[in-house]
């Protein structure tokens, strides 16, 4: 081989070494670290030693040694969410098979040696994918895209999360508010009926009277026993969300919600917000200008799917009668090309159009969508706010006072326990659907923050009154 050829040679080699990308170190989560601390500000981690799993399981003893609050059950499914884990491990392999489609392909080499009367040859010939050299940079750009693309599905993945946690959280603090309020109106309620029984013991209260008590609070006893089972469901739902088992299940939960905020949060153009913020829309984008550029390798290949080039090297060694030998060198080159008479490549381009054009359907349809669906967020966040702002400051107040003037008129003896029952099977039936609709404030708070930022159907959650009311409690009549 010439000095020429040997320098063309490692010039070569050298070109397709700087074309192949590295691996990042953190299976590429930088970005999807810096997303989720953009729109949370939390830390999102992947756990790929013993050390980061030791300083993942310090940080959520840590969280739960407190009262949990709704950041603190995020940062621990954060944290501690082997689904999510899972999701970063997919990331993982699509940088894997981003390298690999970067790197150029291997040569072979095949080795021979014939045998025949008076005559030995001994030869090699190495052989290259010339096609796959040729069209390596146009498949890098494309695998480089998709890496991309795997990066904002892991962040959405991690947000949409994040928003299950919320929902979570808020149901399972609300399901046990709901208890402690019904169980303080049974406690009320058993006094009452042990009150009743000993009047009528001693002959002032009726036997339809005590009856109305004892039924009262049996059916109170009944709603309790249903808070309780409301309880552990949804509090099993958020271990479940959080990977929690074992010890870390003894965790506590703030008694209620927090309060309703003074004043909703406005938002001018909520079409706007979802368009630039949502992140199954920056895939789709990302998919269709990746399926554009396949386009233009399937259509640069169509005819040409096969191209091989052997350089090959031959040693003849000859035996005359004489016993003499001859040895010859022989250099050549082989060249493999399919002729596309059959396959002409037609199939292949009108697959990718149709990929192309059904991934452009897709984005236009999900932005309708997202569109529809941050206007019913916002919607049912406002009207979630409304009404639990009234049941704070008119129904609430007007319940109290009601309840205060029937009693005063059962004290003195101008209505009897019927009435008195009836008014007290309403306030507990306002002050349920003043609990329920706390809660469904805060989980279309959650809805609407899906709708902005994730993308997807609004849950039933976010409706309002999804939730049916309590049934109304019998009084045995």
């Amino acid at each position: 081989m010439s000095v020429a050829s040997k320098i063309s040679l490692a010039t070569a080699c050298a070109l397709l070494a700087t074309g192949c990308a590295k691996f990042t170190g953190d299976g590429g989560m930088a970005p999807v670290t810096d997303g989720v601390r953009k729109e949370l500000g939390k830390d999102a981690l992947k756990l790929s030693s013993a050390e980061d799993q030791k300083r993942a399981r310090e940080r959520v003893q840590q969280l739960l040694s407190e009262p949990l609050s709704e950041d603190a059950a995020v940062q621990i499914a954060l944290l501690n969410n082997r689904g999510l884990q899972a999701a970063y491990n997919e990331l993982g392999i699509s940088e894997a098979e981003y390298v690999q489609n970067t790197l150029p392909p291997n040569p072979a080499i095949t080795v021979g040696r014939t045998f025949g009367p008076a005559f030995v040859e001994f030869g090699f010939q190495l052989i290259g994918n010339l096609l796959a050299f040729a069209t390596l940079p146009r498949r890098s750009e494309i695998a480089k895209r998709e890496f991309e693309e795997a990066r904002y599905r892991a962040i959405a993945t991690t947000l949409s999360l994040t928003i299950d946690v919320r929902r979570a959280y808020v149901k399972a603090i609300a399901a046990q508010q709901r208890l402690a309020f019904l169980e303080q109106a049974r406690q009320t309620a058993d006094a009452s009926a042990n009150m009743m029984k000993q009047l009528g013991e001693t002959g002032a209260a009726n036997k339809l009277d005590q009856a109305r008590v004892s039924v009262f609070y049996a059916d109170l006893s009944a709603q309790v026993a249903q808070a309780r089972l409301s309880v552990t469901t949804t509090r099993e739902a958020l271990n479940r969300i959080l990977g929690l088992w074992g010890s870390d299940l003894s965790y506590s939960l703030p008694p209620r919600l927090a309060a309703l905020p003074a004043a909703p949060e406005p938002l001018a153009d909520v079409e706007v917000e979802a368009m630039r913020r949502r992140v199954d829309l920056m895939i789709l984008r990302y998919e269709i200008v990746t399926l554009a550029k396949s386009i233009g390798f399937v259509n640069a290949t169509r005819y040409l799917t096969f191209l091989e080039l052997g350089l090959g090297y031959r040693n003849e060694v000859e035996t005359n009668d004489a016993g003499e030998q001859s040895s010859k060198n022989r250099y050549g080159f082989e060249l493999g090309i399919v002729i596309p008479i059959f396959d002409t490549g037609e199939a292949r381009v009108a697959t990718a159009r149709e990929t192309y054009m059904r991934a452009v359907n897709r984005l236009t349809e999900r932005s309708v969508n997202a569109r529809s669906e941050a206007r019913v967020a916002y919607t049912t966040y406002r009207a979630s706010y409304d009404i639990a702002r009234y049941y704070q400051t008119r129904i609430l107040p007007l319940r109290r006072q009601i309840s205060a003037e029937v009693l005063l008129r059962y004290n003195g003896m101008l209505i009897d326990v019927f009435e008195l029952l009836v008014e007290e099977r309403e306030r507990i039936l306002a002050n349920v659907a003043a609990l329920d609709a706390l809660r469904d404030y805060y989980l279309a708070v959650a809805d609407l923050q899906a709708a902005l930022i994730v993308g997807g159907t609004v849950p039933p959650s976010g409706v309002i009154n999804t939730t049916p009311p309590p049934e109304t409690i019998p009084l045995g009549l």
